[in-house]
């Protein structure tokens, strides 16, 4: 009897080794590029006018509220991307410059590395290098905070002006 019952329990043990069944997933990522800069709203920045004779021009303190955010999936094989910046106009004799600092806050992935203090002008300057299939987070405190700040770099070339808008363009590419 011990015999035919483990006869049984074999044949049962190969039997539902050989019963399987199969599903076939397909799995699609697209390429994904998306960038936005929170909050949203723009900023004023104003020099302020010296209170005695031969003082300079006192420069604005630096804005840094502005959150640069970011969704990239690359391609197999695909190169990494950065962020890019520049101004639609420049202002005689004052430089613009922004510098975007670590990425913190929420995100995850390969992340990107800022490229230090850069002086902005009407040709596109990199800020952001490196950035892989990452995202940042979205919203204030999520991603590369933006230190945006005014100088004097040529007083000769200063002239009186009120509320000059500049418009600063970021663009995330390969």
């Amino acid at each position: 009897m011990k015999l035919k019952e483990y006869i049984l329990s074999l044949i049962f043990c190969m039997v539902s080794g050989i019963l399987q069944s199969q599903t076939l997933v397909a799995v699609s990522l697209p390429v994904v590029t998306l960038l936005d800069v929170e909050p949203a709203g723009t900023l004023t920045l104003n020099f302020t006018a010296p209170t005695e004779a031969g003082q300079a021009l006192t420069a604005p303190a630096a804005n840094t509220t502005k959150w640069v955010n970011y969704t990239s999936a690359i391609a197999s094989g695909g190169l990494t991307r950065r962020v890019t910046a520049s101004i639609n106009q420049v202002i005689p004799g004052v430089s613009i410059r922004i510098q975007a600092a670590a990425a913190s806050g929420a995100g995850g992935g390969t992340l990107g590395t800022s490229s230090g203090l850069v002086t902005l002008s009407t040709t596109a300057a990199t800020i952001i290098t490196g950035i892989g299939g990452a995202f940042t987070g979205t919203g204030a405190n999520n991603g590369h905070r933006l230190t945006i700040s005014l100088v004097v770099n040529t007083y000769a070339n200063l002239s009186a002006r009120t509320n000059t808008p500049v418009v600063i363009t970021y663009t995330i590419t390969e």
